[in-house]
């Protein structure tokens, strides 16, 4: 690790690193239990699934209203007004006195979560140099998986010493506040991490080269686009092309990720796996994908963006395709073992590679509009990737698992084609 990106993280650890893995943890240790609560307020099973899906709708829907306060407020704000709405909405979790008060309190949660970490996307993107952007990033990437490593381990841990589901809504809180506490007294970062060069930071897709055949319609258009329109419109109009074609492929990835964590454990229930055993492929699979994240980001930073998601989701792509082939083999349990450590693998090295590609193709000018748009294009697709592969999955495990792979295999052909016209291969 070179001086100058040791000097930056740590300036950044504060106010970006320690806020992440508080308000990831403290929103893991709440999840699990958001069904909990709800049946036990009178929904059915079926119902309280429902409720806990609004936390992903509202950070869809929270992406778009988060890139205008980040670029009117700045990021710090931002991440404060984040955190206090989110307080908000977990003292509704707390005193819900209906069921219909509930969702609306989990769907603020995740509101909110978009703004944080929005703001957060934000700001490195146009605060860290481009030479050492993927590592920055997969560490926000591995702060992350941290948070969500240990949040359902303090849930369990509080509830069984206290016997109350509440108490893990309470840790929440208690993150969130001391989430407020390090961004609202730690080092303003826009003022301790001063702006990149212009030579440093890279190229959005505004000055990204255009395709053969084009001429001068790539950088000029973006320009133009940009200075007849502001806000998230603007920002579709002047780099749609990258937004639906890298962005496309990143959406895939994003369902990938999602994805396993729905299909594994269903797989290994319908192979006759009893839940410890199911568990601990997970947690295999998940301790594989922490332990590599920041080997993702050395990756992306010294051999190029494609390094980082083009294998990655080629080996999905193979897992899933394995597993759809290997359900019914007397082998099913090894074959389950193997496509989970592969799918650790290919999401470890992929680390940060979604936000460090947003980063790259957004304007250095005024990124968040843009990254607004990317959050919820990437977001909307790890939300309708998992629905639609539960869906083939009531008909058939092994058909879902292939459509996954084909899927995956769209995701790769994509960053093949797309990053190379869209994205220098190294830092200038």
């Amino acid at each position: 690790m070179t001086n100058s990106l040791r000097h930056i993280l740590l300036r950044m650890a504060p106010s970006m690193y320690g806020p992440t893995i508080l308000y990831t943890l403290g929103q893991s240790a709440l999840m699990p239990l958001i069904p909990v609560l709800a049946v036990r307020m009178g929904a059915s099973l079926g119902l309280s699934g429902l409720i806990a899906s609004t936390m992903v709708i509202g950070q869809l829907v929270g992406n778009l209203p988060a890139s205008w306060l980040v670029a009117r407020a700045g990021e710090r704000i931002a991440m404060l007004v984040a955190a206090g709405v989110a307080l908000l909405g977990v003292l509704g979790v707390l005193f819900a006195p209906s069921l219909g008060v509930l969702a609306v309190a989990v769907f603020v949660v995740g509101f909110a979560a978009a703004t944080f970490g929005l703001a957060r996307h934000s700001f490195m993107t146009t605060r860290v140099p481009f030479a050492f952007r993927a590592r920055a990033l997969a560490l926000i990437g591995g702060s992350h998986r941290l948070g969500r490593f240990a949040g359902p381990f303090l849930a369990a841990g509080l509830v069984a010493a206290t016997g109350d589901p509440l108490s893990a809504v309470w840790a929440f809180a208690g993150c969130l506040v001391l989430t407020a506490l390090l961004v609202g007294f730690a080092p303003d970062p826009e003022r301790v991490v001063p702006l990149p060069a212009p030579s440093e930071a890279g190229s959005g897709v505004g000055s990204a080269r255009p395709a053969a055949g084009q001429g001068g319609s790539g950088a000029g258009a973006a320009a133009a686009a940009a200075r007849g329109s502001s806000g998230i419109i603007g920002a579709v109009r002047a780099h749609g092309s990258a937004l639906w074609r890298v962005g496309g492929s990143a959406a895939i990835l994003s369902g990938l990720r999602a994805v396993k964590d729905v299909l594994l454990p269903l797989w290994g229930v319908s192979i006759g796996l009893d839940p410890a055993g199911v568990a601990l492929v997970m947690g295999l699979s998940g301790t594989i994908d922490f332990a590599l994240f920041y080997l993702g980001g050395q990756i992306t930073d010294r051999f190029g963006r494609m390094w980082a998601a083009l294998p990655p989701t080629i080996a999905m792509a193979l897992s899933f395709f394995a597993l759809a082939l290997t359900h019914d083999s007397p082998a099913a349990v090894p074959w389950l073992i193997a496509s989970a450590v592969v799918i650790g693998i290919g999401n470890g090295l992929s680390s940060g590679i979604i936000l460090t590609l947003g980063a790259d193709l957004a304007p250095r000018e005024e990124p968040a509009p843009f990254l607004g748009a990317w959050r919820t294009l990437v977001d909307f697709g790890g939300a309708v990737i998992p629905l639609g592969v539960s869906a083939i999955a009531i008909a058939s495990l092994p058909l879902a698992a292939g459509a996954v792979g084909l899927v995956a295999v769209l995701g790769a052909a994509g960053f093949a084609r797309w990053i190379p016209r869209f994205l220098p291969t190294v830092a200038p």
